[in-house]
């Protein structure tokens, strides 16, 4: 065997191994955590229709939104999201708890949700229309030419004796 046989034979085992190696990289997940949900042990430390708002943050922290209709809701939200390679990140998990105070201002509720409670809500959009159709740039460009008059230009239209 000469040395050049080994020596390409090593780089072939090489060249293997960083190909195995690349493989198994872009096979695993990049995961993503974002938001914040209090630990069950602080939420445990609550008590209903004793603790207040101002209680409630001090011991498990500021939430992440308050209500959609009044101050009576606070929501912790946290989500976990993976991401494969080239492919679009999913979201795996999900946490939302829910904190709600009486009209009075004390904790009269503490509610947790999950991924798999989730409810797809289909949200009713009203959006002016611009009237312009979905064309590109250049599609609108190309579409006025001939659609342009010279007295436009200059401020009104040509009369016969103005040549």
């Amino acid at each position: 065997m000469s040395r050049n046989d080994s020596t390409s034979g090593v780089l072939l085992r090489r060249a293997v191994m960083m190909a195995g190696l690349g493989l198994a990289v872009a096979c695993t997940p990049i995961t993503r955590n974002h938001g914040f949900v209090p630990l069950p042990e602080d939420l445990a430390q609550l008590t209903v229709g004793v603790d207040t708002r101002e209680s409630v943050m001090a011991l498990v922290g500021p939430a992440t939104a308050g209500g959609v209709i009044g101050e009576n809701t606070m929501y912790y939200v946290a989500s976990k999201f993976e991401h494969y390679g080239p492919f679009e990140p999913t979201e795996v998990d999900r946490q939302v708890v829910a904190i709600s105070f009486t009209g009075a201002g004390t904790l009269s509720n503490i509610e947790r949700f999950t991924l798999q409670d989730g409810r797809v809500v289909a949200l009713s959009r009203r959006v002016t229309d611009d009237g312009i159709a979905d064309l590109t740039v250049i599609s609108q460009l190309l579409g006025s030419i001939g659609q342009i008059d010279a007295g436009q230009f200059l401020g009104g239209p040509l009369a016969d004796n103005d040549i």
